[in-house]
C-alpha cells in the first residue's frame, strides 16, 4: 500500500510500505477514507533529523473496518470510525479517569512499529478501546467534521475544559491556526460570552468570529497584550488558550491573563523551560494548565452536535489533495497558504 513517510526536515514522501495484517487478537485493520495533516505535523516538518528508514506519518483519520482480531467485541467489518490521536485500552485507570493520553497499555500512531494515518491503511491496536462507530457511510458529508474528532476539535476543547471556560469567564485564544479555531468554538459552547481571538490572518480570523470570537487582536508581542488589557480595562481576560506551542506565544499569555486566571496551553511546547516564578505566575496567583488531549474522553459528548449539524467544525479545511500529493499539503500548510489540508487516500 501507499503510505507518507518523513525522511527528514522538509523531506515528505508517498512510499510503498507492506500492508497492514492483524498482530494480536485485539487489533483491527482500518481502511482510511479521510486523514489530515496537523499543525503539529509541522514541527518534525522544520527539525527531523535525516533518517534513513523514515517515520509513518499521520494521527488523525476517520476509516472504514476491513478485519478485526479475534478478540474484538464491539465492531465489524463495514463500520465507519474516528480514530483518536492516541489509542488506548479504555479500561486502565488513567482511561477510566478520562485521560487516555496517559493510558498504561496505549500510544501514539506512527511509533514503536504502528503506522501512520497518512496512508491507505493502518492496523490499530486495542480497537475496541480506541475506534469509536458513527453511524453514518463512508460517502456522508460530515466525513470532513467527524475528522476533526480525531485531534483539533477534541483538542480545542480540552483547552478550554481545563481552562475552567463558562459563562462567567472572559476568553484569550493565542493562535489562528485549526485549534485555536476549535478553542474559539469551544469556549463558544461552554458559553463565554467575551472571546477574543489573537491571530493575524484575517481568512481564518473571520472564520474564528463565525466560530464565536467578539474581538480579533492582530499585533503580537506587547503590542498584542496591551490591545487585549485595552479591550479588558487593563486586567487581561479570566481564561488563556494558547494553541500555538511557541516561547512568545507563553509570553503572550503571560501578559494577557488576569490575576487569578488560567493559561491552559495545547498547542505543543517547543521549549523545555518557561517563566513560571513570582513576576510570571506565582505572585499573580495564575493557574498553569493543558497539555495533550484525552480526545478519546470527548468524541461521544461531542458527536451529537457534528451529526446533527449544529456545529461544522469541519470548515477548518481549506484545502483537500490526494495522498500522493500530501507533501505538497505540507508545503502548503507551512507556508501559511492553507489552514489545513484534508487528505483523501
Amino acid at each position: 500500500m501507499r503510505a507518507t513517510y518523513m525522511f527528514g526536515a522538509g523531506d515528505v514522501r508517498v512510499i510503498d510500505v507492506p500492508d497492514p495484517v492483524i498482530e494480536r487478537p485485539t487489533d483491527a485493520i482500518v481502511r482510511i477514507v479521510r486523514a489530515c495533516v496537523c499543525g503539529s505535523d509541522l514541527h518534525p516538518y522544520h527539525g527531523l533529523p535525516a533518517t534513513a528508514e523514515g517515520i509513518p506519518m499521520g494521527h488523525e483519520f476517520v476509516g472504514v473496518v476491513e478485519e478485526t482480531g479475534r478478540d474484538v467485541a464491539t465492531l465489524k467489518k463495514g463500520d465507519l470510525v474516528i480514530a483518536p490521536f492516541a489509542w488506548s485500552d479504555g479500561t486502565c485507570d488513567f482511561c477510566r479517569e478520562g485521560l487516555h493520553t496517559s493510558c498504561r497499555h496505549g500510544g501514539f500512531w506512527g511509533r514503536n512499529g504502528i503506522g501512520g494515518g497518512q496512508a491507505e491503511a493502518v492496523r490499530v491496536p486495542l480497537a475496541d478501546g480506541t475506534l469509536v462507530k458513527v453511524p453514518v457511510g463512508e460517502d456522508s458529508a460530515l466525513l470532513a467534521s467527524l475528522l476533526t474528532l480525531s485531534d483539533v476539535y477534541g483538542t480545542g476543547y480540552h483547552a478550554a475544559v481545563k481552562a475552567g471556560v463558562n459563562e462567567r469567564t472572559t476568553v484569550t485564544v493565542i493562535g489562528d491556526g485549526a485549534v485555536g479555531l476549535m478553542a474559539v468554538l469551544s469556549a463558544k459552547q461552554l458559553g463565554a460570552e467575551r472571546i477574543i481571538l489573537m491571530g493575524r490572518h484575517q481568512a481564518r480570523t473571520d472564520l474564528g468570529r463565525e466560530f464565536g470570537a467578539t474581538d480579533v487582536v492582530a499585533e503580537r508581542g506587547e503590542a498584542g497584550i496591551a490591545a487585549v488589557r485595552e479591550l479588558t480595562g487593563g486586567d487581561g481576560t479570566h481564561t488563556v488558550l494558547e494553541a500555538v506551542g511557541h516561547m512568545p506565544a507563553y509570553r503572550q499569555a503571560i501578559g494577557v491573563v488576569r490575576p487569578g486566571g488560567v493559561i491552559s496551553r495545547v498547542g505543543v511546547p517547543q521549549y523545555e523551560e518557561a517563566p513560571i516564578g513570582f513576576g510570571s505566575l506565582f505572585g499573580p496567583n495564575v493557574t498553569l494548565t493543558g497539555g495533550p488531549a484525552p480526545v478519546r474522553a470527548y468524541i461521544e459528548p461531542l458527536l451529537p452536535r457534528v451529526l446533527d449539524g449544529s456545529v461544522n467544525p469541519g470548515r477548518v479545511f481549506d484545502r483537500e489533495v490526494g495522498l500522493e500529493q500530501t507533501p505538497e499539503a505540507y508545503k502548503a500548510m507551512d507556508a501559511r497558504e492553507a489552514l489545513k489540508v484534508l487528505v483523501r487516500p
